[in-house]
Parts: structure tokens; sequence; C-alpha cells
């Protein structure tokens, strides 16, 4: 795996946790929740060329 790809999701990863920290102290955990479901996203967009890859490989494996 790339490891840039790996520091790119580390990162998006700390700056939301920071986030939904800093809203939960400050009363709106519903920002907070909407918050991290954004960054699940993002995270999720990163990810997709690699979670395509994955994928046809699986069938290739299991020739489906």
């Amino acid at each position: 795996m790339d490891v840039e790809l790996i520091l790119k999701v580390a990162g998006v990863g700390m700056i939301i946790t920071v986030l939904c920290q800093i809203m939960s102290k400050a009363g709106r955990d519903e920002q907070s929740t909407m918050v991290s479901l954004a960054g699940m996203v993002v995270i999720l967009i990163l990810l997709a060329e690699r979670i395509g890859e994955l994928i046809s490989t699986l069938k290739e494996v299991f020739g489906l």
C-alpha cells in the first residue's frame, strides 16, 4: 500500500477527531456527528480506487 495514502487517511482522521472533540465540548453534538460522517465520506473517496482494485482482485481469485 502506498505510504502517501496511509498518511492522508491518518491526517484526515486526526483533523476530524479534533474537530469532533471541540464540537462536543461546545455542546454541538449533532454537528459533531455530521463532521464525523463527512470525514468517513472523504476517507472513502480517498480509498475508492484501492477498494475497486481489491474487488477486482477478489473476483479474479475466486473466478466470479
